[in-house]
């Protein structure tokens, strides 16, 4: 699995939570960091989407984050994403910056995911969307990690 984000992320709580949950991941997550564009937003959009199909293979299965994309629970998270991983082919998340991704991105994504209508700064997406690959490959493992029972 392959993450693609816009900007880079600096040592801190963020990384250190970021990490946690990659180096438990099987299969290994990639994270491939994108430099920030400068210049007017249509600008910034553009190189960034740019940037982000050079590095999602023509035959990577694409997720865009984007807060108009589904909103599945953990557990249909972990249903698709195993059905994704079943295909064969690369499964690759992109990340936009603070200007969001250009439709060409969008264009390009074979499914998009939302982690709900609240606008997010990109360095937690990046949080948000290891812990819930870590949690969705527990669920399939049936390892314990995740807790669905609600009182």
């Amino acid at each position: 699995m392959r993450i693609v984000s816009v900007g880079r992320m600096k040592r801190g709580p963020e990384r250190d939570l970021f990490d946690r949950y990659v180096e438990r991941t099987r299969p290994r997550v990639e994270l491939l960091e994108i430099a920030e564009s400068r210049g007017s937003a249509s600008e910034i959009r553009r190189k960034d989407a740019s940037a982000i199909l050079s590095a999602c293979p023509g035959s990577a299965f694409v997720v865009a984050l984007d807060e108009g994309g589904d909103t599945p629970d953990s557990q249909s998270f972990s249903a698709s994403l195993e059905t994704w991983l079943a295909s064969g082919r690369q499964v690759t998340f992109v990340i936009g910056g603070a200007e969001g991704l250009e439709s060409s991105v969008m264009a390009r994504a074979d499914a998009r995911l939302s982690f709900g209508r609240m606008t997010w700064p990109h360095m937690l997406v990046r949080v948000l969307l290891a812990e819930q690959l870590y949690r969705a490959r527990a669920i399939s493992a049936g390892h314990p990690y995740h807790r669905a029972a609600r009182p």
